[in-house]
């Protein structure tokens, strides 16, 4: 029995970049190829310094001129090389000399493995910290089909050496979760950061695939990077799957809508027509150039201080079956999330918000960490011509219709939003659909959770039957409920 002193804490025990590597080279079937480009052979070095890697290493290789990397994996389209597509031709090209090379008669037990990257480090001018692909193609068992986990990183060091050496740690921390920990992918995920700090490096996306990970919705591990705080936003598309940011927003005029989406109403999709509809008109704004952000906060997540992943899915599946880009993120103030966008386009930007949301912009304690208060948040929201789209508001008891002209924020605000409003910053909605102006997902959702008739009319068109069949929202059907009286 091992000594234990009175006052001792439990706490996991997290192996050595030495220990992993060992255990890895130890096991007589793990065998496989390591082809880095880009930040030298950093995650190879680990294995071939722990011993024993002679029966575990195939092949280390670093095809570090471009015409070199072309001649082995060929040309992108796009001529660039630290893309995912490139990162995924590694993986195929060096999998399938492994298989083509050595033989399965002689080696029945061997389970094969590829470990690649392409990444660019810091620039000489410091003004590019550089980012990343990183990746693994592997089996678990001999002869198996293969499985993937692919991620991009953004280097936050201001130091050559140092991002080569974290990208190394997180490279055997990748190999070895894939392995040991390939049964938890959540549990996979925190463990890449074993050895790391998090202000060193950044996970920004993660992708698996693969006969071990079928059921594994990437969208939740979207939200496990930002809530283990490995990220401040990740996105998926339409298809369920997640993507690179840059990806999506470079060079693009962009148009965010956040809310809660709990569920997407009616409201929601006509303000997001409507305000489309003024942004497209906008100058140099072009539709084939336009991106439409639906952004949901962390705290829009969080119920009674946790986050409810079933919740999120429900909200998640929704906005994707309507064809819809989503980001979750982690910026509660709106600059902060037009500072997100401003890292990758110059183009025109816009929000689309109701007039709540805007009185709340308006509010200065939601300021008081900054050293310039409300006055340096509204130079960072309103610096790039930014407009916000103002949908209106019916007060339920008056009657009354609240739009950009009869807003009340508080008195001392007052100027300053008279500035931005006859600036132009601030553009109503003026063709909405006032029939609809009473519907409140939080309205839509009680009656759903109630089993009171009448919330599908709320709702766009197929998601009320989405929500029947899926049973999302604790939706249950009233046969059920008969059965159960």
């Amino acid at each position: 029995m091992p000594i234990t002193i009175q006052g001792d804490k439990e706490f996991e025990n997290i192996p050595s970049l030495i220990n992993k590597a060992l255990r890895i080279n130890l096991n007589e079937n793990i065998y496989g190829t390591f082809a880095e480009i880009g930040a030298g052979q950093e995650t190879v070095r680990h294995f071939f310094r722990a011993g024993g890697a002679s029966g575990t290493i195939a092949k280390a290789m670093s095809a570090y001129d471009k015409d070199f990397s072309d001649a082995v994996y060929g040309v992108e389209e796009d001529h660039r090389y630290v893309t995912e597509a490139r990162l995924k031709k590694m993986l195929t090209h060096e999998t399938n000399l492994l298989e083509n090379r050595i033989s399965r008669e002689k080696h029945p037990n061997k389970i094969y493995f590829t470990y690649a990257n392409t990444v660019a480090t810091i620039d000489f001018a410091k003004k590019y910290k550089g980012h990343g692909w990183v990746g693994i193609k592997y089996q678990t068992e001999p002869q198996a089909e293969f499985n993937e986990i692919i991620l991009h990183v953004r280097f936050h060091e201001t130091d050559a050496r140092l991002q080569q050496l974290t990208l190394g740690t997180l490279g055997v921390n990748l190999i070895y979760g894939a392995y040991y920990k390939y049964d938890s992918p959540k549990k996979l995920l925190r463990y890449l950061y074993d050895h790391i700090d998090k202000d060193q490096i950044e996970i920004d996306m993660i992708n698996f695939s693969g006969p071990q990970f079928e059921r594994v919705d990437n969208r939740l591990m979207s939200l496990q990077l930002v809530k283990n705080g490995f990220t401040d936003s990740v996105m998926f598309g339409p298809d369920g799957n997640n993507v690179l940011a840059a990806k999506i927003l470079y060079k693009k005029n962009i148009l965010a809508l956040r809310g809660s989406f709990r569920p997407v109403t009616k409201v929601n999709t006509d303000m997001y027509r409507k305000s489309l509809e003024i942004f497209l008109n906008e100058n140099r704004v072009k539709e084939e150039n336009t991106e439409v952000i639906f952004e949901i906060t962390l705290s829009n997540l969080r119920a009674e201080g946790e986050i409810d992943e079933e919740d999120f899915m429900a909200r998640a599946r929704l906005l994707c079956n309507l064809g819809h880009t989503v980001m979750i993120s982690n910026f509660q103030e709106y600059y902060r999330l037009v500072e997100y966008f401003s890292r990758y386009t110059k183009e025109r930007m816009g929000l689309a918000m109701g007039v709540n949301n805007l009185i709340d912009i308006f509010d200065e304690s939601y300021y008081r960490h900054l050293s310039g208060g409300i006055l340096e948040a509204f130079g960072k929201l309103f610096f790039k011509d930014l407009r916000v789209y103002l949908y209106p508001m019916r007060d339920p008891e008056t009657g009354e219709f609240f739009t950009s002209e009869n807003l009340k924020v508080h008195p001392r605000m007052k100027e300053l939003y008279k500035f931005f409003k006859y600036n132009g910053r601030v553009v109503d909605i003026e063709d909405y659909n006032p029939d609809i102006l009473n519907v409140f997902s939080r309205q839509v959702l009680k009656m759903i959770n109630n089993n009171e008739e009448g919330w599908e009319a709320m709702l766009p068109k197929g998601i009320a039957d989405q929500i029947k069949e899926q049973r999302l929202f604790d939706y249950t059907p009233p046969s059920e409920l008969l059965e159960n009286q």
